[in-house]
């Protein structure tokens, strides 16, 4: 066929293709919200892609490199980490995404910097005395605890002031479209020294066992968050310069802690099935479970790149009184969503059983816990975003009840199936979970907000 062949529509090849280019065009150069949010959800597509991967590889290599044993003490341990460091910014890695869109647009610049200095104050504070309390707890619980758990959950404890710190710049760096530095440093950078630190181990003959892992993975926080922060602060020296700054803790805490209660209870609903897994079966076990979730959570990063360029966009809109243009953005972040997960999931289960194998041979055992585990992420998937565009719009109070529910959930039919199926009760008991979830925000959408989260039907304007 001749290039100056007509479309079906009539119109002539090459006005297609010029066409095409200049949406590409507009999509690189655009200045309007919806260029910068799609070139947003863009970058950290492509950033969470990369991070995927190489997140991937780190978890196969401390597999190889430590034993089914060692590693699944490890993955016990960092999950602690991820559940408590998650929380110690009291939700202000959340609420930033609120804030900071407001006081900028009203041109409260005083309250603006008090938000970007205190708020990353306040998290470390709170991780430091976290971490006091956390010493202290494994200090006396020793004698309850598996011995070889004792040190790497001491080790654990000093990472959660920096995390709770790495976690409020990423709040900050993405209200301001800054995705490379919210996400390179946390998912890349941070992953790369973990790596090299652990690699570097294993290759001068150190024993690599959890306690090294944990003390890599506690070496490579601090200097990632202490990098960005170095980073974050000349950028917001630039964007807004210096001032007096007015500290509103008390309103800070007031709308920061519904945030604190949900991503608590989200991470809770996350990573319970681990922590569960550790009280009714072997190291070896949590290991295989974690290895076929982690491959299959490989899908979970388009979410996190949809929630990364739409959450303060959710909150800009809506206190510009702009639904039809609310609705238009939710539509395109759940479709963002949506299919693109859909198509990770197909190719992830294909590939599932040599991708398991790749943790070694006793790891190709998890490979059926995959299907049960993409049931749910695809509930998740269909409603795109919806959790945080429920608390970027205030409803902070339901989406806790909602997450609260879906943890309830998590735990119930775990603590049934666990003890008698092992990874298997584990997986049904979090597919289930995200489904209530999932169910739940779209009836809180549509019943108190008069938006249709779900993929078909679209987001339409109340």
């Amino acid at each position: 066929m001749a290039l100056t062949g007509h479309h079906p529509e009539g119109v002539p090849a090459r006005m297609s293709l010029a066409g095409l280019s200049a949406r590409v065009k507009s999509w690189r150069t655009g200045m309007d919200d919806r260029s910068l949010a799609r070139r947003a959800a863009g970058t950290a597509f492509l950033i969470r892609i990369v991070s995927a991967a190489l997140a991937y590889l780190t978890q196969i290599a401390l597999a190889r490199w430590m034993g089914s044993f060692e590693f699944g003490i490890y993955v016990y341990v960092w999950t602690w980490v991820m559940v408590l460091g998650g929380a110690v910014d009291l939700g202000l890695a959340s609420s930033a995404q609120r804030f900071i869109p407001n006081y900028a647009g009203n041109g409260a610049t005083a309250q603006l910097r008090g938000f970007l200095s205190g708020s990353r104050w306040l998290a470390f504070g709170i991780a430091v005395v976290l971490s006091l309390i956390g010493l202290v707890a494994v200090r006396l619980l020793a004698p309850w605890l598996d011995d070889y758990t004792i040190v790497p959950l001491t080790i654990a404890c000093l990472i959660l002031p920096m995390y709770g710190i790495l976690h409020v710049q990423d709040g900050i760096a993405r209200s301001y479209n800054w995705v490379n530095l919210a996400l390179v440093p946390p998912y890349l950078i941070r992953q790369m020294l973990l790596l090299a630190l652990l690699g570097g181990a294993y290759l001068l003959g150190y024993q690599t066992d959890a306690t090294t892992g944990i003390a890599a993975a506690a070496i490579s926080i601090w200097i990632t968050a202490l990098g960005q922060m170095v980073f974050l602060n000349r950028k917001l020296a630039a964007a807004i310069g210096k001032g007096s700054k007015v500290y509103e803790v008390g309103r800070w805490v007031a709308i920061s802690l519904p945030m604190f209660m949900v991503d608590g209870l989200y991470l809770l609903l996350m990573y319970v099935d681990v922590l569960m897994l550790k009280h009714f079966r072997s190291p070896e076990e949590i290991a295989v479970y974690y290895a076929a979730a982690k491959t299959l959570a490989l899908v979970a990063f388009v979410y996190f790149a949809v929630v990364a360029a739409s959450s303060h966009k959710f909150a800009e809109y809506f206190a510009a009184g702009d639904r039809p243009r609310l609705a238009a953005f939710l539509a395109d972040s759940i479709r963002w969503t949506f299919w693109p997960s859909l198509a990770a999931t197909i190719v992830i289960l294909a590939c599932g059983w040599p991708l398991l194998r790749l943790f070694g041979e006793q790891y190709v055992q998890g490979y059926s816990l995959m299907f049960v585990l993409a049931i749910g992420f695809l509930a998740r998937a269909a409603i795109g975003p919806g959790e945080r565009f429920l608390n970027m719009l205030g409803e902070q109070k339901i989406c806790a009840a909602i997450v609260a529910a879906a943890f309830a959930v998590n735990l119930g039919v775990g603590l049934l199936l666990i003890p008698a199926f092992g990874g298997m009760g584990a997986a049904i008991s979090t597919s289930a979970a995200f489904i209530v979830e999932s169910l739940l925000i779209f009836v809180a959408a549509k019943t108190r907000l008069g938006y249709h989260l779900f993929v078909f039907g679209g987001a339409k304007t109340p």
